[in-house]
C-alpha cells in the first residue's frame, strides 16, 4: 500500500466504530480508546513493517557434521483472521534438516512472529514460514505445524470454544522421507 493512513485517521476510524457499536466515544472510559486501539494495531500488525526472511540471513557453519532435525516447538503464535480481523492464537512447531549451516534458534521464532503479525489465513501463514526457511537456509527439508484457535469461530459464528485448527507444510526430506516425516511429527506431539 502506498497511501498509509495517519495516526489521526486511524483514531477517527475507531471513533466511528465505537459510535456504530452504539457507544459514545466521548464518554470517560472511551476517550482514550481510539489512540490505544491505533497503537495496539501498530504493534499487532508489525509484520507489515519487516521482512521476516531477513532474520534467517545470519547463519553458522560450525555444525560439526550435524545432519539431524533441528526442531523448535511451542512457539507462541498471535495472528489475525483476514476475514474478521479477530485473533488467531496458538503454537507453531518448526523444524529443518540442515545441510551445511544452521541459524540461531531465536531467529526461527522471529520468523514465525514476523509472518504471524499480519492479516491472513492460517494455511498461508504455515506455508510462508516453511518456504522462507527453505529459500534462505536451503536445508534438506523443512516442517512447520501450527495449531491455533480462531476467535472468529469461538467468539462468534458457530461459537465453538476450544476448537483448534492444525495446518502443516512439509518440504523436501521432511515430506518425502517417511522416517524423517515420522520423527518430525513425533517431536510435534511431544514424544
Amino acid at each position: 500500500m502506498t497511501d498509509t493512513p495517519t495516526q489521526a485517521e486511524a483514531e477517527a476510524a475507531v471513533r466511528v466504530l465505537l459510535r456504530w457499536a452504539g457507544d459514545d466515544p466521548d464518554r470517560e472510559g472511551l476517550v482514550d480508546t481510539p489512540a490505544r486501539v491505533a497503537r495496539s494495531y501498530r504493534e499487532l500488525f508489525a509484520g507489515y513493517e519487516t521482512d521476516p526472511r531477513d532474520y534467517l540471513e545470519r547463519t553458522f557453519e560450525e555444525v560439526a557434521g550435524s545432519d539431524e532435525l533441528v526442531v523448535l516447538r511451542d512457539i507462541p503464535v498471535v495472528s489475525f483472521c483476514e476475514h474478521h480481523m479477530l485473533p488467531v492464537t496458538g503454537k507453531a512447531h518448526v523444524a529443518y534438516l540442515p545441510t551445511d549451516r544452521v541459524v540461531g534458534i531465536s531467529k526461527l521464532a522471529r520468523v514465525v512472529h514476523g509472518f504471524a503479525r499480519r492479516l491472513q489465513i492460517q494455511e498461508k501463514l504455515t506455508a510462508e514460514i516453511a518456504q522462507a526457511i527453505q529459500d534462505i537456509l536451503r536445508p534438506k527439508g523443512v516442517g512447520v505445524v501450527i495449531e491455533a484457535e480462531h476467535s472468529c469461530m469461538t467468539l462468534r459464528g458457530v461459537n465453538t470454544p476450544g476448537t483448534r485448527l492444525t495446518t502443516s507444510s512439509l518440504l523436501g526430506e521432511v515430506r518425502d522421507d517417511p522416517r524423517t516425516r515420522q520423527e518430525f511429527l513425533e517431536f510435534v506431539r511431544g514424544r
